[in-house]
């Protein structure tokens, strides 16, 4: 029989960084309610805040970086491939398909979007770790629990490597970050050099991210929206805190976008026969100046995906091709 840990009383999670204001709530849950749903499909088949470091202590986060088998508890495949670049042993990780074989002995607490609270208690862990997009969905259910948690800004390209050096820091961990933070560096570097190069007048880009059903449009607070500014494109969505919003076919295409980009959050053949189903049927789309001139691009999901990667040179790569290579166009 197991035996289940002594209940701990709510820890509170809180957001070190700066700058994150209240959200229109209506807007932002009818966008949630569009990905939870999209989330829950994706389980079926299978940005930085984080807790300052006097909240971390509450826990065992005192000495943590001396364990070499601290109980952390992973919630998403982009912070469980974080944990792997850092070499940093897991307890607990999300119940996906392709995980790194280092935490193939781990335990698996369920889908990023639902992750299973019984199953992390039983861990006793020392940190939940997962995307801040989720903290309106998870934080509630975790403080309920007693669960002590670290949410990551996985919005960015940048975001994801602070936060590498945060959990870096946090576990004994600092000279692989930086390693990391290194790499990086010179990575971008190359791909600005690059997009120098090329020349070109700055495309004007709608980002489409795709859901069974339904799509919104990711804005520059997106992890897909920032890889589309990165290379040099213009996002003609833009909010002042929202990642996804929803807005009318018609405002769109007022906007008149150069480029149409497509990606999904799960799903992806789901996802393609609804994007055909709605550009084939839906006449609106047939008057966008992109769709005319055959500017619209699907993008692979795996790259594109809702959080940071470690990947995202491919997408650079990708972007840059779609942007600038007049054969592409």
């Amino acid at each position: 029989m197991i035996k289940k840990p002594p209940f701990k009383a709510p820890s509170k999670t809180t957001r070190a960084t700066e700058g994150l204001c209240q959200r229109n709530k209506t807007k932002r849950i009818r966008v949630c309610a569009l990905l939870f749903a999209a989330g829950l499909c994706l389980s079926g088949l299978a940005g930085c805040v984080d807790r300052p470091p006097e909240a971390a202590g509450e826990n065992a986060a005192d000495g943590a970086g001396a364990d070499e088998n601290p109980r952390i508890v992973a919630t998403s495949r982009a912070v469980v491939e974080i944990c792997d670049r850092l070499e940093l042993p897991l307890a607990g990780v999300p119940t996906l398909e392709g995980l790194p074989a280092r935490y193939d002995e781990a335990a698996r607490v369920g889908g990023p979007m639902g992750p299973d609270l019984e199953a992390i208690r039983l861990i006793d862990p020392i940190d939940v770790v997962g995307p801040d997009t989720l903290i309106d969905m998870l934080a509630e259910g975790y403080e309920n629990a007693g669960l002590p948690a670290t949410f990551l800004n996985l919005r960015s390209v940048a975001g994801l490597y602070e936060s590498a050096e945060i959990l870096g820091g946090k576990y004994g961990r600092a000279d692989a970050a930086r390693a990391l933070t290194e790499e990086y560096k010179a990575v971008l570097a190359d791909i600005e050099a690059a997009r120098q190069e090329a020349g070109g007048e700055a495309p004007r880009v709608l980002v489409l991210m795709g859901l069974p059903g339904a799509y919104v449009e990711a804005t520059q607070n997106s992890y897909v929206g920032n890889l589309a500014e990165m290379v040099g494109g213009v996002n003609v969505v833009t909010d002042p805190v929202e990642d996804f919003v929803s807005w009318n076919t018609e405002e769109l295409l007022l906007l008149d976008p150069d480029i149409i980009l497509r990606t999904a959050h799960a799903l992806p053949d789901k996802v393609a026969e609804m994007f055909l189903k709605e550009f084939t049927e839906n006449d609106i789309w047939s008057h966008f100046r992109a769709v005319k001139e055959g500017r619209v691009y699907d993008l692979d999901y795996l790259v594109f995906s809702m959080s940071a990667n470690f990947r995202w040179p491919e997408a650079m790569d990708a972007l840059k091709e779609i942007y600038y290579d007049k054969d592409a166009q």
